[in-house]
């Protein structure tokens, strides 16, 4: 397509879950529900168009073993695309992907700039390995490189217990959640456990990742406070398999991740029934492969959450939970077109049709 070309979306235009028009065009780039004057050079597209899928917990610039090459960070990217993941929240890169927002082609990204941990009580080479008293001035730091968003390592294995533990003091965590919304960013955490749970809401944060831990203590406080989960669900399937690797030295700690795993839909639920905001994640670039939205979203309708409220979850209140426009007027053009319609059956999310990123048509 020219800058001058006019892309033509007809069908069934999902704007909101309950909000269906028959068609949209996009001119230079922007969404606008009237027929441009005298548009010629027009290109169609037909079928059941979405706004971009969010993956909100996602790491671009990342593998296994840490930072990576712009090349591979590149490849990340556009494996998202290619899935219909127009948007992502970064939670936590030790590289530099500034650039990324120089090419009209790839997701937008919302980053949280790189992970805080406690010191040796994380992924080698991914974190700033800090001590609590320190905790503070880190935040501040990330929250001025970041978009909005700063990421902390809420608890991690304890070689001294053997199992999961809380990676820092309630005070310490207070003080840094406070100076992280003094600077206007949000800060959400990794949270496997229970035991650190408490101590972060009650402290401000306002999203915990993973959120296996959640109890029936503390799933009320979470829902009282607004604070969202994004769970991740592809990532912990992966639990049985760790559990298997540390269960030599670490027996209690695989009991435990095989305990949590095992009740993850059960905690899923809970929490969504009990009005906490849940929201897709993949938790992609670390061990596990990006492209995943699609598998995340069909966790959560196994897990028990109704199917649009999932297709939300990646969709319409994902976008409004960041702070960025769906199939808004004037809005910039991107948008997944599919086949069939995914509130019905979000299986359909597999198969993007076609992908519009800033009006054009990718492939």
């Amino acid at each position: 397509m020219s800058d001058r070309a006019v892309l033509h979306v007809k069908g069934r235009v999902l704007v909101g879950p309950d909000d269906v028009r028959d068609e949209l065009w996009v001119v230079g780039g922007r969404i606008s529900y009237e027929r441009p004057p005298g548009a010629r050079d027009i290109r169609t597209v037909e079928g059941w168009a979405l706004p971009g899928l969010v993956d909100a917990h996602c790491h671009v610039g990342l593998d296994a073993h840490g930072p990576v090459p712009d090349d591979v960070s590149e490849k990340q990217a556009l494996t998202d695309r290619e899935a219909g993941t127009l948007l992502i929240r970064d939670a936590g890169s030790p590289s530099d992907t500034r650039w990324i927002d120089d090419r009209a082609d790839l997701p937008k990204i919302i980053r949280a700039g790189r992970h805080i941990a406690r010191t040796r009580r994380y992924i080698r080479n991914y974190a700033h390995e800090i001590e609590p008293e320190d905790l503070v001035a880190y935040v501040a730091q990330e929250a001025r490189r970041g978009d909005g968003w700063v990421k902390l390592v809420g608890d991690w294995i304890d070689r001294g217990t053997g199992d999961l533990g809380a990676c820092w003091p309630r005070e310490a965590v207070t003080a840094a959640i406070a100076e992280a919304h003094r600077l206007g960013a949000r800060v959400t955490a990794h949270c496997f456990a229970e035991d650190s749970l408490r101590d972060l809401v009650e402290a401000g944060i306002d999203c915990v990742e993973h959120a296996t831990g959640l109890t029936e203590e503390t799933i009320p406080l979470f829902a009282s406070r607004g604070v969202a989960i994004v769970p991740t669900l592809v990532n912990i399937a992966t639990f049985p398999q760790l559990a298997a690797g540390g269960e030599t030295r670490f027996p209690r700690w695989s009991a435990h991740m095989r305990a949590l795993h095992e009740r993850r839909y059960d905690t899923v639920r809970a929490a969504y029934d009990a009005g906490v905001p849940v929201y897709v994640g993949t938790d992609a670039g670390g061990s596990l492969a990006h492209g995943l939205v699609a598998g995340e979203v069909a966790e959560l309708v196994t897990a028990g959450i109704p199917p649009v409220e999932a297709l939300s979850a990646t969709t319409w209140g994902a976008r409004r939970w960041l702070g960025r426009p769906g199939l808004d007027e004037g809005a910039p053009a991107d948008l997944v077109v599919y086949e069939g319609d995914p509130r019905a059956d979000v299986r359909v999310l597999a198969a993007p049709r076609r992908v519009v990123l800033n009006g054009r048509v990718i492939g």
